[in-house]
């Protein structure tokens, strides 16, 4: 007989986790399937902590060898050990994962470690890691299996010298030379990490820009200190192919013009996008409908897919494939399906890329603003002016508010600077309860902080900035 549940959840990242103990949380039976032998899914295992993880010591050893000198700091032999390095990220990985399955028992969720398929609209079978099959029947499953790195077909993936983000978390050494394929905030990322630690790295973008989402003067800006830091950009430019002679990989490219560019390297890293990861889901057997093109799940407003009882989340579904959106999803379908409001408001997911400086943004955009024709105003202030930046020797970088000019009505925060990751939350906050520029620039905020930044551009929103 199979073991009947209220709720099978198939993977175990930040969406599938989370829904999975909030499920529990409202009184369900709740099992949970996940490939990895580990819990936490691309994200802790992967992804967002482990590449964290490697930005902070990157940025550390970039401080002692930049920057502690302007403070009466001096360090002399300064060395790299990059497998100390990875060491450390690992047990920050292995901490993280094993705190999902301390919360997995805490709430009574029976965890299976296999590949899973849907059987039917409410059996999943597992093919268990350690072998034979389990069928689990379901009152409701949840898809919450993520994505993977986009693999471009002209540059296969070899795992050693052409990577995705998964390798280039585990380079045994610092390459010589990093080609980055892509602009975004992954390649960016792991880019900068290379780049602190003695990398040679050269960044190639088909677009004409680096972060094309993002807001055009804060991406500029980043271009700017990116480059400075020593990345080199190659914008409007095609990469055509790879050929690889040991240890080497000569990357061609196509510019706007139809010149040629060819880049010798030692690593290459593809970081041009990820796709829902739907493989041996058994989607079509089970009737549940997929797009053909993106291979996005289509679901209603409480997360159902076209099969009643199969729901899905995350990066399977349409909007930013961010952590915190699956998470708050993964919340809000536990709490629908319980008979609760559960919601989530997609005007106000905030996105980071955690490069230095830091940039975070929420809402709209200025193109964004000027392509609706709206009536706004716009409000900024740069670290520059603001005491604790000056103190930190962190002054690179700007605040900028958007506010509707009739209502004042907050319409984006955009943030290049140190800690914007933390400050943006302020900016979320105003935003979920329909907050204005004036809300923000009369809270009293301490002093001296970084978050005066944030004030100071609220309050030149309406052109009465006290410090600039």
């Amino acid at each position: 007989m199979a073991e009947r549940y209220d709720v099978v959840v198939i993977g175990a990242g930040p969406g599938g986790y989370v829904a999975a103990i909030r499920a529990a949380q409202l009184g369900m039976k709740v099992a949970c399937v996940e490939k990895r032998p580990t819990l936490g899914g691309t994200c802790l295992n992967i992804g967002c902590i482990p590449s964290k993880a490697l930005l902070d010591s990157s940025e550390y050893y970039h401080l002692a060898h930049d920057k502690f000198v302007r403070h009466g700091i001096k360090v002399t032999g300064l060395e790299i050990d990059v497998p100390a390095m990875l060491a450390r990220k690992d047990r920050v990985v292995k901490e993280l994962t094993d705190g999902v399955g301390f919360l997995f028992r805490k709430n009574k969720i029976t965890p299976v470690f296999g590949a899973a398929r849907l059987a039917s609209p409410t059996t999943v079978a597992v093919q268990k890691n350690g072998g034979g099959e389990e069928t689990l029947e379901a009152g409701h499953i949840l898809l919450a299996t993520g994505s993977a790195p986009v693999n471009l077909p002209f540059i296969p993936f070899d795992g050693k010298t052409v990577v995705s983000s998964t390798e280039a978390l585990c380079f045994e050494r610092v390459p010589e030379h990093l080609v980055v394929v892509g602009g975004g905030y992954i390649g960016l990322e792991l880019g900068s990490v290379w780049r602190r630690l003695g990398a040679k790295v050269t960044v190639i973008e088909f677009l004409p820009r680096i972060v094309p989402l993002a807001d055009i003067e804060l991406g500029t800006l980043l271009h700017k200190s990116l480059a400075k830091q020593g990345l080199e950009f190659h914008l409007e430019t095609r990469v055509t192919g790879a050929k690889v002679t040991g240890e080497r990989v000569a990357v061609s490219a196509e510019k706007k013009d139809g010149s040629a560019l060819t880049v010798d390297c030692d690593r290459v890293l593809v970081a041009v996008g990820r796709r829902p990861y739907t493989e041996g889901l058994g989607l079509a057997e089970a009737g549940v409908n997929a797009d053909s093109k993106t291979g996005k799940v289509p679901v209603d407003k409480h997360f159902r897919t076209n099969v009643p009882t199969v729901s899905a989340i995350g990066d399977l579904i349409d909007g930013p494939m961010l952590a915190h959106k699956a998470e708050d999803e993964g919340v809000a379908w536990a709490e629908l399906l319980a008979g609760k409001a559960g919601h989530v408001d997609y005007d106000t997911i905030p996105s980071v890329i955690y490069t230095w400086p830091e940039m975070a943004g929420v809402g709209i955009t200025e193109e964004q603003a000027k392509e609706r024709k709206l009536d706004y105003r716009v409000g900024k202030f740069p670290f520059l002016a603001n005491g604790r930046a000056k103190a930190m020797d962190e002054t690179e970088g700007l605040v900028k508010i958007l506010a509707d000019a009739k209502t004042d009505r907050v319409l984006g925060v955009h943030i290049l600077g140190p800690r914007a990751s933390d400050l943006i939350a302020e900016a979320v906050t105003t935003m979920e309860f329909a907050g204005s520029a004036e809300d923000i620039a009369r809270i009293c905020h301490s002093h001296p902080t970084l978050s005066e930044a944030v004030k100071e551009a609220a309050m030149a929103v309406d052109r009465w900035s006290i410090h600039s």
